[in-house]
C-alpha cells in the first residue's frame, strides 16, 4: 500500500493530461523552436550574403559553421553548468541572449561582426537543448515522457523549418535584415511564454561541480569502441547532410534554375519527412537491428545524393527528399545506440554525440564550400559520397562489435 509521502511524491512528477503537463510541453516546445529557428536562419541566405558582403561560398557558410561549432563546445559546458547551477534559470537566460542577439546581428555593418556575434549566439544556444533533455527526464512521469519528448523534437524541426522560411520569404519581399528582426521579436515573445510556463524544477539536486571527475568521464566514454563508431558516424553523417543543404541555395540561385530565395527557403519543407522516418526508423531498429537500420539509412542518403547530379530540379527535389528521409532515420537509431552502450554517465554520452554531431555540421559546412568553389555541385556530391561511404563501414563497424545480440540493441 502507498504511504501518504510517496504519493505526494508521485503527484509532485507532472503528468500527461493535466493542465501543468501542457503549459509544460508548449513552454519546451517554444525553446526548441526558438533554438532551431535563430540557429539556421541563416543557412536559405548564405547566398545573399556573398553578394552583400562580397565574401566568398565557404566564408560566408561560416555564418552556420561557427555557430554549431560553439554551440557544440557549449553543449559539454552548459550540461555541466545546469547540474550546480539548476535548469529553468539557465535555459531563461540563454533563450533572452539568444532572441535579443538575433534583432542584434541584423545591423552587423561588417560580416566579421556578424561571425562574431553568431559564435557568442551559438555558445548561448547550447544552454537550451542539453537541458531541456534533463528537464523533461527529472519532472515528466514516467510514462508521460515518450509523449513530452515527442512533442519537443517536433519543435526543433518546426523550428528549424520556420527559420528557413521565414528568412527565405522575407528577405524576398523586403530584406534579409527585416528577417531577423521579425524573427527575433516572434523567438522574444515565444521566450516570455517559456518563463511564465514552464513550472519550476521540483526534483533538481544541484550538484558540486567537479571537473576532474567530469574529464574522466569523457575519456572513459571515449575509450568504448561502439560509442565512438557513433560518435563518428554522428560527426560524418551531419557533415554530409549540412554540406548539401548549404550549397544547394547556391546551386538553385545559379543558372539555370534561378529560384528566389523564398522558393529555397520553403524547399526546406522536406524535413518533415524526417519526423516520419525518424520514428519509423526506431520502431524498425526495435524489432530488425537498429546497427542495420543505420547501414539502410545511410544507402538511402547515397541514393538521394546521386539523384541530385542530373541537371533536372525535378531529381534534385526527389534526391533532398530521399537524402532527409535516410538522414533522420539513420541519425535517430543511432543517437539512440549511445544510451544502450553507455555504462555510465548516460546524459554526458549523449552529450558528446551530440558534440560530434554539430562538430560534424561546423567541418561540413565549410569543407564542402572549398569543393564548391573549385568542383561545382559535383564535388559537393563527391565529397559528401565519401563521408556517406566512411558512415557505412563505421556502421558496420557497430553492427560487428554488437556482435550475436545485435538484434536486440
Amino acid at each position: 500500500m502507498m504511504t501518504i509521502n510517496e504519493d505526494n511524491q508521485v503527484k509532485d512528477y507532472i503528468r500527461q493530461g493535466t493542465q501543468t503537463f501542457k503549459k509544460a510541453n508548449l513552454a519546451l516546445f517554444a525553446a526548441a523552436f526558438i533554438t532551431f529557428a535563430n540557429l539556421y536562419m541563416t543557412q536559405p541566405i548564405m547566398p545573399i550574403f556573398t553578394k552583400e558582403f562580397n565574401v566568398t561560398p565557404t566564408m560566408a557558410s561560416l555564418s552556420l559553421s561557427l555557430t554549431t561549432l560553439s554551440l557544440a563546445f557549449g553543449l559539454l559546458i552548459f550540461g555541466s553548468l545546469s547540474e550546480a547551477w539548476g535548469r529553468k534559470n539557465i535555459m531563461s537566460v540563454c533563450i533572452i541572449i539568444t532572441t535579443v542577439l538575433t534583432v542584434v546581428i541584423s545591423f552587423s555593418p561588417t560580416f566579421e561582426l556578424h561571425l562574431i556575434l553568431r559564435v557568442i549566439q551559438g555558445f548561448t544556444f547550447a544552454g537550451i537543448p542539453s537541458i531541456a533533455m534533463a528537464y523533461l527526464g527529472e519532472e515528466i512521469e514516467g510514462n508521460s515522457v515518450g509523449a513530452a519528448m515527442g512533442l519537443y523534437i517536433s519543435g526543433n524541426t518546426i523550428g528549424g523549418l520556420s527559420g528557413r522560411v521565414i528568412m527565405g520569404t522575407m528577405t524576398d519581399l523586403f530584406s534579409w535584415q527585416t528577417g531577423m528582426v521579425l524573427l527575433g521579436v516572434i523567438s522574444l515573445i515565444a521566450g516570455i511564454y517559456f518563463i511564465w510556463a514552464l513550472p519550476p524544477s521540483k526534483h533538481f539536486q544541484p550538484q558540486p561541480l567537479k571537473l576532474k571527475s567530469l574529464f574522466g568521464t569523457l575519456i572513459s566514454h571515449v575509450k568504448n569502441p561502439v560509442l565512438i563508431s557513433l560518435f563518428l558516424i554522428a560527426f560524418f553523417l551531419m557533415g554530409g547532410f549540412v554540406t548539401i543543404y548549404n550549397y544547394l541555395g547556391f546551386k538553385l540561385a545559379e543558372p539555370p534554375y534561378h529560384l528566389s530565395m523564398t522558393i529555397i527557403g520553403w524547399l526546406f519543407i522536406v524535413y518533415l519527412v524526417g519526423t516520419f522516418s525518424s520514428a519509423w526508423f526506431g520502431m524498425l531498429g526495435d524489432k530488425f537491428g537498429r546497427p542495420l537500420f543505420i547501414i539502410i539509412g545511410t544507402l538511402l542518403m547515397l541514393v538521394g545524393v546521386v539523384l541530385t547530379l542530373p541537371t533536372s530540379l525535378f531529381y534534385k527535389i526527389i534526391g533532398i527528399v530521399v537524402l532527409t528521409f535516410g538522414f533522420f532515420g539513420a541519425h535517430s537509431v543511432a543517437s539512440g545506440l549511445v544510451s544502450r552502450h553507455a555504462t555510465h554517465d548516460i546524459a554526458q554520452a549523449s552529450s558528446l554525440y551530440l558534440f560530434a554531431y554539430y562538430m560534424g555540421s561546423s567541418f561540413g559546412g565549410s569543407a564542402g564550400g572549398i569543393f564548391w568553389s573549385r568542383y561545382g555541385w559535383n564535388g559537393v556530391v563527391s565529397f559528401t559520397i565519401v563521408l556517406l561511404v566512411v558512415s557505412v563501414f563505421l556502421a558496420l563497424k557497430v553492427k560487428i562489435s554488437s556482435g550475436r545480440d545485435s538484434a536486440n540493441v
